[in-house]
């Protein structure tokens, strides 16, 4: 009894499939063509920024370091090293590295966290960079 019964109603589950994706067609391919010009002038186009060059780079990171009180201010140039130049010690230059993340919102690795040792190196670190804001 039971048998039958599921029987016939898996045979009309079935037809009821079929019926539904025979007359679902012809509407689909009825509409597609309506929606793709929609799509299509709904698109936009964006560019990239360009970066940031390296004067506007330059500018950021000397005025980053004329906040740190133990910068020697009168000795501050575009190439000053951080120790020798700037009497900064590894601690402070870690400072200024953290400080120049949080101003181009990047991560700088370990690795080249240790080569950045002067302002040159830093704005040529983050020139190399292009998810630097």
């Amino acid at each position: 009894m039971f048998r039958v019964a599921s029987i016939r109603l898996a045979a009309l589950v079935s037809r009821a499939r079929v019926a539904a994706t025979v007359t679902a067609a012809p509407r689909l391919a009825i509409n597609k063509p309506n929606m793709m010009p929609s799509i299509i002038t709904s698109a936009r186009w964006y560019s990239d920024n360009g970066g940031l060059s390296r004067e506007k780079i330059e500018s950021r990171i000397i005025n980053l370091l004329q906040d740190f009180d133990k910068v020697n201010q009168e000795k501050l140039t575009p190439t000053a090293d951080f120790s020798k130049d700037l009497g900064l010690d590894s601690l402070d230059t870690v400072e200024v590295v953290m400080a120049i993340e949080e101003e181009f919102s990047v991560e700088i690795p370990d690795d080249d966290a240790d080569n950045i040792s002067s302002v040159k190196k830093a704005i040529d670190y983050i020139a190399g960079r292009e998810d630097a804001n």
